[in-house]
């Protein structure tokens, strides 16, 4: 059961022994729902879905219009929680917003410990997502497709919303401009999935680019992290305290 949190960032309060922390970011038009499957805690690292603002508890706020905008505030309402190593986890669209927090990070002399990425291209390659010229109902479909992957039904009176949520995020990756120089201090670990069919795993190596990189391919689709593979999780796990 979640207890209520000191952040409007979090939905729980960081444990205070914990070895490590991963904040998880969730992916375009997604809220913490996404990591419901993966644990609170293993082996000491604790894992701690970041609630964006728009979904949930913080319905009605407005997303920041830039990935480095929205860094910025998220990496001060996390502050009290850097205590301990930490590192940032985004898949697919919040792997820019994953790399973003931790840059911004390092500029203020805080040392993330490492970034995980899955599924997207490294902030220097444009991605165009076919998502971002959909209709109104073409992405109520994709919506749908995603919540059915986590085991839920989409809520009809609901579904503008989502539209709505995922419309905003899709706003924000356009407009992003990827920051110059581009590496990165902190090592970075890359996941790819086998059945991908929107980022092969082999691009996942270009990451390199952004700093010692070392990938790991699964298997899986492109939704595959929201299972809480184990051998995903060990590698977390083993990264933190590596």
């Amino acid at each position: 059961m979640n207890t209520p949190s000191a952040s409007i960032w979090l939905q729980r309060t960081p444990a205070p022994d914990a070895a490590g922390r991963v904040f998880c970011i969730p992916q375009a038009g997604c809220g913490t729902s996404v990591f419901g499957r993966w644990p609170e805690r293993l082996r000491g690292i604790e894992f701690l879905p970041v609630e964006l603002p728009g979904r949930l508890s913080r319905f009605g706020q407005p997303m920041p219009p830039t990935f480095q905008a929205l860094a910025e505030v998220m990496l001060t309402g996390l502050r009290p929680y850097l205590d301990v190593p930490f590192a940032f986890f985004g898949h697919c669209w919040s792997a820019i917003a994953a790399y973003e927090a931790t840059a911004l990070a390092e500029r203020g002399g805080r040392a993330v410990t490492r970034l995980f990425v899955s599924s997207d291209l490294p902030p220097h390659e444009p991605r165009t997502n076919a998502m971002s010229t959909m209709t109104e109902g073409e992405l109520g479909v994709e919506v749908a497709k995603m919540i059915r992957v986590l085991g839920k039904e989409p809520h009809p009176d609901l579904m503008a919303i989502y539209v709505k949520i995922l419309r905003d995020d899709m706003a924000v990756r356009s407009r992003y401009v990827a920051p110059e120089p581009l590496r990165l201090a902190t090592p970075i670990t890359a996941f790819g999935w086998t059945d991908d069919e929107e980022i092969r795993p082999d691009q996942m190596n270009n990451w390199a680019d952004c700093g010692e990189v070392k990938l790991e391919i699964l298997p899986g689709d492109h939704n595959g992290f929201s299972a809480a593979p184990p051998e995903m999780l060990d590698t977390i796990c083993f990264g933190m305290k590596a």
